[in-house]
């Protein structure tokens, strides 16, 4: 199979603003994701990033024509993205294209949009160690990965979790105020698979913990489809769900 192509898309608002963010993640979160997704998946993926501050948030039709799989990390500026931006990942993903959506990313306006709730839940900020246990351990997204994954810090999120019953439930969370947090979980949009993973507070060293970098990994892996790939020029000509025309009853 070809690579898989992966654009890895970031806020990076926190790292250009927080001090103790930007030690965290000097060269962007965005950045040290898309370093975790080559170290496990290697030559098999091809790696770009994007950010919100680009021209048209770095995701233009060509960018998106040459995405398998999309990661998206957002938090402070969910607002910022331009609508237009989100019905073109909408289609996308409903064509085919893999979306993981990371942490905070659950109030992006793309997830909420294919979810179809309010994806609200509980949080709490306060450095509480959590235990990520695998449920599903036949699923390919829990592959390699140990049970449960520790976190010493992280943001605490939990029940409720305002979104659809998952397709599939790989992994919970706990927490030390004793809370729990369905903390991987898949759906399937269209022809899209769409993976959630809740690790990855821009506060805390996440996305440099080795068995998150590994599941995240795993997610692109899984979320790519085997839809075949089309060029620029047909995307732009042709709706892939739209109902098919037909000529009307003869005169």
């Amino acid at each position: 199979m070809d690579q898989i192509r992966v654009t890895v898309w970031g806020e990076n608002r926190h790292e250009r603003t927080e001090e103790h963010v930007a030690k965290l993640y000097p060269d962007g979160m965005h950045e040290t994701i898309a370093a975790g997704i080559r170290e496990h998946l290697g030559d098999a993926a091809e790696v770009r990033t994007a950010t919100l501050d680009e021209p048209k948030h770095g995701l233009t039709e060509q960018v998106l024509a040459g995405t398998d799989v999309l990661t998206w990390w957002g938090h402070a500026a969910h607002g910022e993205v331009a609508d237009e931006v989100v019905e073109r990942v909408h289609r996308h993903v409903l064509s085919g294209m893999g979306l993981v959506v990371l942490h905070s990313g659950h109030w992006s306006k793309i997830f909420t949009k294919l979810m179809g709730t309010t994806c609200t839940l509980r949080w709490r900020n306060e450095h509480d160690r959590e235990l990520i246990w695998t449920v599903d351990p036949t699923h390919p997204i829990a592959q390699g990965v140990p049970h449960p994954i520790v976190l010493p810090e992280d943001e605490m999120y939990g029940e409720y979790f305002d979104v659809p019953p998952p397709d599939e439930l790989i992994f919970i969370s706990s927490f030390s105020g004793g809370e729990v947090f369905r903390s991987g979980c898949t759906w399937r949009r269209g022809h899209g698979r769409i993976f959630y993973f809740k690790p990855g507070d821009q506060d805390y060293p996440v996305y440099h913990h080795p068995d998150i970098r590994r599941v995240i990994a795993n997610g692109v892996r899984w979320a790519r489809t085997d839809r075949p790939r089309r060029e620029l020029p047909e995307l732009l000509r042709y709706d892939t769900f739209s109902a098919p025309t037909h000529p009307g009853p003869a005169a």
